[in-house]
């Protein structure tokens, strides 16, 4: 345990050192990428375990809406340097800048009329003379016994690389809708899908006006597609004014009888929680969890229930 801890803090040591040496390449770097024109790519490339690095920096590229593919270097030297178009730009990945995949692709790389960023930890080597900008990490000694195997310098690899995403995509004011849309599998798709596409609505959403007596709208309910456990209750313009839920009809048994035959403006819940059809899921979760409620009600511009996000609902689409 002891000498694990050591190798960590020795990386974070390095990741530190790092981000206290970033300059104005860090700035020509994001700088060159943000006017990336739209119909070109972020190309990378790397070797080995650098390759690997490459590989995820690619896929991230495209997670946040920037264009991107990963060029085996052994592969584009048999026909997939036809994948570069001119005003790409390629990022090459390369600890000691001497790497031959590497250097065989630069003077390619050059006629196709892209750009090179590299991430390499020697000023003096090929790859830092011949790349329009470089991003340097140092010396850097590898973790481990014997500090040879790529271990810390593909770690700041990484940290590098993420964090010229991140700032490119900080610089673009790239939105969590947008965000959206490019993640729409999973446990992270749902949490970012609008409310509009998980709501129920129509006939599968129970509305009262504030006057129906309460048996009547706990018919209502039961008589609406999916079960619903809740009803939106309204005033006489439509207006959304309180909500019916099971908990209130079980609150309403401990007084008697008698609240059958009364309107269920007396024992609705007043002031809902609402959210709006263009939120996102998250944010009606966010609403769930804090105010522990299973329901929330989706009203449009004038406040009149378009809508219910039930938490049963969620789970089932995720």
């Amino acid at each position: 345990m002891q000498y694990g801890r050591e190798l960590l803090e020795g990386t974070a040591a390095e990741l530190r050192r790092v981000a206290e040496s970033l300059d104005g390449s860090f700035t020509q770097a994001v700088t060159l990428i943000g006017g990336l024109p739209a119909a070109n790519r972020v190309v990378v490339a790397g070797i080995g375990k650098a390759g690997f690095i490459g590989m995820k920096l690619s896929a991230t590229f495209a997670s946040v809406g920037i264009p991107s593919f990963f060029l085996h270097p052994a592969e584009a030297a048999h026909g997939d340097l036809g994948r570069l178009a001119k005003n790409d730009i390629v990022l090459l990945l390369s600890n000691s800048g001497e790497t031959p995949e590497i250097l065989t692709l630069l003077p390619h790389v050059k006629r196709s009329g892209c750009s090179i960023i590299a991430i390499t930890s020697q000023p003096g080597s090929t790859l830092a003379a011949r790349s329009d900008v470089v991003l340097f990490l140092g010396e850097v000694r590898e973790a481990g016994p014997l500090g040879l195997a790529p271990t810390t310098s593909t770690s700041l690899m990484l940290a590098l690389g993420d964090a010229l995403v991140m700032t490119v995509l900080r610089n673009r004011g790239f939105t969590s809708e947008q965000f959206a849309q490019l993640h729409p599998g999973g446990a992270l798709g749902i949490r970012l899908s609008l409310v509009s596409e998980v709501m129920r609505r129509g006939e599968y959403h129970c509305i009262v006006p504030e006057q129906t007596v309460t048996s009547e709208v706990i018919k209502a309910i039961t008589a609406t597609k999916g079960r619903p456990g809740a009803a939106s209750v309204v005033d006489s313009s439509g207006t959304l004014v309180g909500v019916f839920t099971d908990g209130n009809l079980r609150r309403c048994v401990t007084e008697g009888s008698e609240f059958l035959c009364r309107p269920v403006l007396h024992y609705m819940g007043r002031d809902p929680k609402r959210v709006a059809p263009q939120d996102l899921v998250q944010d009606a979760l966010r609403i769930m969890q804090e105010f522990q409620i299973d329901q929330v009600v989706v009203v449009d511009t004038q406040n009149r229930p378009v809508g219910m996000v039930d938490i049963q609902d969620v789970f089932k689409v995720k």
